[in-house]
């Protein structure tokens, strides 16, 4: 049976991380997107307040959260500011790959620290030159006896200029691609590393973005997340885990967007009444509240499948781009709906929608994510239908016809019936061999 109750325990999270997004994350957004700047006293109450690093799993002393808590918080902050849940989340994503990873002694240091010290994380794939081509990055990892050496320069670095460790992918070889590729956890204070200023951005504004240059900076070998050669499959499995929580940035700031634009059009008055009495406004809310419920079950499924330990690469890219694509039509449906006030910055809208914009981009294209759908269905897929070529569905009423051979043609889908083919077929022309004889 399908239940779609969150229960005791996650509603209890969910209202938590509502009252801290509003009372903690709401009223300092819009200033700190002014100056662009990441209020790190709200990350740090984050981490206080068991919102960052709580998806430490339990053998390690953590709370052992899943995706599904991960993507009720995140809507939550995302609903207050997306670029602060970008941040908040972000430890998560760094974190990921030590998760995944089989280096045990590694974990359990790390974790200890973390609930120890609530140390931060953060997540380096992409280069100047690469973004979804993870295959083609270029930071050199040289193995030297006891350590790797990294030197090159990672950039769009979530909390990368804010983090006490860093997850970086980085290769061998460059012209090895996929099979070149490992992982390291670095720590930020070691020699080598310099951080740039933080990247100016359209939106997501209150969260740390940088580029970080390595320069032959020392790793030791306990520090490794996966050999060369094994380190693309863990950046792809670290994706499919955290792409759902792509969408729940993509519900919450739909949602806050939708309830904004619903408030409004009570209130405003046009034509000597409210704007919620015309039809054309009404069904604008309608498709804002349909997008937001799609958007938020494709996530949740997703988060639930990677919860029961069931491949979540499919589902997480469908939620991913739905619900992203999604949200940049809900906030400017918004938009639309509060009119010139709506595109003020002295109403929240004009801000939503420069931070749902980057949705579509990070942790995988909308593009590569239908790709990765369209690759799926076309070589795993498994179709419940017939092939077109056996579909011989019988058309006539006649119930005798049914005890006739039928004979489908493979072109154009005419049905002959009788012992043989036809030596061409009377719709298309195509020769008798073109036919296909039914059971």
């Amino acid at each position: 049976m399908l239940d779609f109750q969150l229960s005791p325990e996650q509603k209890a999270l969910r209202d938590r991380a509502r009252r801290f997004a509003r009372e903690e994350v709401l009223p300092v957004a819009w200033y700190y997107d002014e100056i662009d700047e990441i209020p790190l006293a709200v990350l740090e109450k984050a981490m206080d307040a068991g919102f960052i690093n709580a998806d430490i799993p339990r053998e390690y002393g953590g709370l052992g959260f899943g995706l599904v808590e991960a993507a009720v918080v995140t809507e939550e902050m995302a609903a207050a500011c997306p670029g602060l849940a970008t941040s908040i989340f972000d430890s998560s994503l760094g974190m990921e790959p030590l998760i995944l990873c089989r280096n045990e002694e590694l974990k359990k240091r790390m974790f200890s620290e973390a609930l120890v010290s609530g140390i931060r994380f953060a997540f380096a794939t992409s280069e100047p030159t690469m973004g979804s081509d993870v295959a083609g990055l270029r930071c050199l990892a040289a193995e030297r006896g006891d350590h790797w050496e990294l030197t090159g320069t990672k950039y769009w670095v979530t909390n990368g200029g804010v983090c006490d460790y860093m997850s970086v992918f980085a290769t061998e070889d460059p012209k090895a691609k996929h099979s070149g590729i490992g992982a390291f956890l670095v720590d930020m204070r070691c020699k080598g590393i310099t951080v740039g200023e933080p990247i100016p951005k359209m939106g997501q504004r209150c969260s740390n973005t940088v580029g970080v240059r390595f320069d032959r900076v020392k790793v030791p070998k306990t520090h490794v997340l996966a050999e060369p050669g094994d380190g693309f499959a863990l950046a792809m499995g670290t994706f499919a885990r955290t792409r759902p929580i792509i969408g729940a940035f993509a519900v919450g700031a739909a949602r806050s967007a939708m309830e904004f634009a619903l408030e409004y059009a009570k209130k405003r008055r046009a034509f000597g009444s409210p704007l919620s009495g015309f039809e054309a406004i009404q069904f604008k809310l309608a498709e804002m509240y349909q997008k937001v419920e799609t958007s938020r079950l494709l996530t949740w499924k997703a988060a639930w499948r990677a919860d029961q330990g069931k491949d979540p690469t499919i589902s997480a890219s469908v939620a991913k781009f739905y619900a992203s694509e999604a949200a940049w039509e809900v906030v400017d449906e918004a938009m639309q709906v509060m009119g010139g006030y709506g595109y003020t910055k002295l109403f929240p809208v004009e801000k939503l929608l420069r931070d749902v914009r980057l949705l579509r981009i990070y942790e995988g294209t909308s593009e590569i994510q239908r790709l990765i759908v369209s690759g799926w269905l076309l070589s795993e897929y498994k179709p419940v239908m017939p092939p077109l070529e056996e579909l011989h569905v019988h058309r006539r009423k006649d119930p005798s016809m049914e005890k006739e051979t039928s004979w489908r043609c493979r072109m154009c889908g005419h049905l002959h019936y009788g012992e043989e083919a036809p030596e061409s077929c009377p719709v298309c022309h195509f020769p008798e061999t073109a036919f296909t004889r039914g059971e």
